[in-house]
């Protein structure tokens, strides 16, 4: 990442001046320049300053994909302040838990009701607000995204970059003026990191606001796309679209599929290699801190197969045993990196502390590196389940589970899902004499958890799931249900 450059306050500026008509933004049939966009952006950066909005606070969004998400961040940014990126529809507890760690100085989504300065989507007149440029500002965190931790409580990884960026320096493989699609939600990182850098360099970004496979080639045909970030799940069900429609679509203009965010099936990305070839499929492996990060062509990839790529200019990478040792070339072991501006340069936790062992710090991976320098993963250190890209800590969805007066206690674990990569499994242990069902067991965690972290099944079991000390043995669990062999 640099330092140097335009800052994002002024960079839909920089790109108007070069290219006035240019689309920044397409969504369905509406196109937005980036000089309209720019505009839009100054009123909305003066909405905000008239509810305090100013240098270096944090503004939580909360908006689904769409032409507000986009105004809202370059707002923010044009007043030097931090997007705090949160999803759109958390449940209650769960965004109450990130407002007291951020404490925003603006929430803009849906008012969560906490006694929070709040801004409603779409709300107030933006056009009598005056579009003329405002000062340059240079926010002090370009992005400060919200995860889980290990625990299940939520953390923000504030990120150590300024808003600034050289808008010819394109971001994994991107090229300056590009066509890109998004097909995620913003919330998560990825999507978030890939759109908002493709935008600084002056890409146009075609939004398709929620994933569906079969439009998601109609789109990069129609629009010429050149690169596109994929997380497996979406792999998948373009694949299941089966070779009848696959067939129909060569995608001449995609020069880059890029996947990340899950482990990808052998198989999958073989398939995917030999429909697209491997010069346009690439992998990458990192972190939402910047600690370090891997990419692999698909050409190496086929050479050294499974594994997540060599470590990028710029990061160090080792594989350390329990007491901080180096691991033997091909042996298991903890995934740690290292910056080369040291242990901390890259971001800070609110609500959190990062595990590092001296300079370095880990992943929470476990895996090896063989003699030429590439990474192969093996498992999550910890019971972290990734289920279609996102990430889902168990012990979140016991607290719901828990919740609830019938149930005793709750052990979650991830099983293997062809589509989703995991699925959350739930067993539950009824309190003595309790009847429950599955669906008024769902019924009840909905009303506490986001979807995506939702059980997809459920079991019932008298026997006991924790020990005395209250601690549950998830893996044994997860192998006693894992099909033989």
């Amino acid at each position: 990442m640099s330092n140097d450059g335009v800052a994002f306050s002024s960079i839909l500026t920089h790109h108007a001046r070069r290219s006035p008509s240019r689309a920044a933004l397409i969504l369905g049939d509406v196109s937005i320049s980036f000089g309209e966009l720019d505009a839009r952006a100054n009123r909305r950066a003066r909405m905000l300053m008239a509810h305090g909005v100013g240098h270096g606070d944090f503004v939580t969004v909360a908006l689904p994909n769409g032409l507000d998400f986009y105004e809202s961040v370059f707002a923010i940014w044009k007043l030097g302040a931090v997007p705090n990126i949160v999803a759109a529809k958390l449940p209650p507890p769960e965004m109450a838990a990130i407002l007291e760690i951020v404490r925003p100085r603006l929430f803009i989504g849906t008012p969560p009701g906490h006694g929070i300065t709040a801004l409603a989507a779409g709300a107030g007149d933006l056009e009598s607000y005056s579009a003329d440029p405002l000062p340059e500002a240079v926010s002090p965190h370009w992005k400060a995204i919200t995860s889980g931790g290990s625990t299940g409580r939520p953390k923000v990884i504030v990120d150590a970059m300024p808003a600034r960026w050289n808008p010819g320096e394109g971001f994994l493989g991107q090229r300056p003026g590009d066509v890109l699609l998004n097909p995620g939600p913003l919330y998560h990182n990825a999507p978030f990191h890939c759109i908002f850098m493709g935008l600084c360099v002056g890409a146009t970004i075609v939004e398709m606001g929620r994933f569906d496979a079969l439009r998601s080639l109609q789109l990069i045909d129609a629009h010429k796309v050149n690169w596109v970030t994929l997380v497996p799940t979406m792999m998948h069900r373009i694949w299941h679209l089966g070779p009848e429609i696959l067939s129909g679509f060569t995608l001449p203009s995609l020069r880059m599929m890029l996947h990340m965010a899950a482990p990808c099936a052998p198989w999958l990305k073989e398939a995917w290699i030999g429909w697209l070839g491997s010069e346009r499929v690439h992998e990458y492996y990192g972190t939402t801190e910047a600690i370090g990060s891997t990419m692999i062509s698909s050409t190496d990839w086929l050479a050294h197969r499974g594994s997540v790529g060599r470590v990028r200019d710029g990061y160090d990478l080792a594989i350390l045993d329990a007491e901080g040792g180096p691991k033997p070339t091909g042996e298991v072991g903890e995934v740690y990196f290292r910056p080369h501006g040291g242990a901390g340069s890259t971001y800070h936790y609110l609500g959190s502390t990062a595990k590092r062992m001296g300079e370095w710090e880990a992943t929470g991976d476990l895996g090896s590196v063989d003699a030429d320098g590439y990474l192969y993963l093996s498992d999550r250190r910890n019971d972290l389940i990734i289920s279609g890209g996102a990430n889902i800590y168990p012990a979140e969805v016991e607290a719901a589970l828990d919740a609830h007066p019938s149930v005793r206690t709750s052990a979650v674990i991830g099983l293997p899902d062809e589509e989703w990569g995991a699925r959350v499994h739930a067993i539950v242990q009824p309190v003595a004499g309790e009847a429950l069902a599955e669906a008024e067991i769902l019924a009840f965690v909905a009303e506490r958890l986001a979807r995506y972290k939702l059980p997809k099944s459920v079991e019932f079991t008298d026997e006991p799931l924790r020990d005395e000390a209250g601690k549950v043995r998830r893996a044994a669990l997860r192998q006693a249900r894992l099909p033989a062999g």
